[in-house]
């Protein structure tokens, strides 16, 4: 079996970037949405992106933004990586799959339907749970067993979602994703991580790729 990876998103500052690097991460998202209480500027992402090792994958998270704010965001941040909420159509996404590696994320409301998915051949896809208002980072639980037919239509799957240590295990049994993504779950306030839950999360994915 392919070991899980590991995704934490909305970090804000060096010291949890570094934390996350040193713990074999292999994503760490930067949150660009202004109405994120996770929310960070572009500038002070590229100073913390320069800290991290290149292995690490450096992700914008992006809603409902234009081509164009895309783009210039990941530049000035040093992005190669972004990931895509909102209403970001195939097309778009086949576009700027030309420059970035894209992740098409969706919100597992009653409107979405697994095979949607196919649809995004370009793009790795990250399935959360709906939230009215918010875009990640709610701690809500997705629906795991439309995440995992989803994950027969996806090239790569991120399981998003109200993750934890005490349940991250279960989830990957159920799902079978690629990766599994973590914001809110590591976090003893917004967008500060707590070092110990970031430990012991990643632990207990690392014990699933042992069973």
């Amino acid at each position: 079996m392919t070991s899980v990876q590991v995704k934490i998103c909305g970090v804000t500052n060096v010291k949890d970037a570094g934390t996350c690097a040193e713990m074999g991460v292999s994503m760490i998202g930067f949150n660009f949405y202004p109405q994120s209480p996770r929310y960070i500027e572009p500038e002070i992402a590229r100073r913390i992106i320069e800290a991290i090792p290149p292995g690490v994958c450096a992700v914008g998270v992006f809603v409902d933004a234009s081509i164009e704010e895309i783009r210039e965001v990941s530049d000035t941040a040093g992005l190669r990586c972004v990931q895509l909420h909102g209403h970001a159509s195939p097309d778009m996404c086949r576009g700027l799959a030309h420059e970035f590696r894209v992740i098409r994320a969706f919100s597992m409301d009653f409107q979405f339907r697994p095979e949607e998915v196919s649809l995004f051949g370009d793009c790795d896809v990250l399935v959360d749970a709906h939230h009215p208002n918010l875009r990640g980072g709610t701690g809500l639980t997705c629906d795991w067993p439309a995440a995992r037919t989803a994950r027969s239509f996806a090239r790569f799957l991120i399981l998003s979602g109200g993750l934890t240590e005490q349940n991250v295990a279960e989830a990957v049994a159920t799902v079978s994703p690629h990766a599994v993504d973590v914001c809110s779950g590591v976090e003893s306030a917004p967008g500060v991580k707590d070092h110990r839950a970031l430990e012991n999360f990643i632990r207990s994915v690392r014990m699933t790729d042992s069973r």
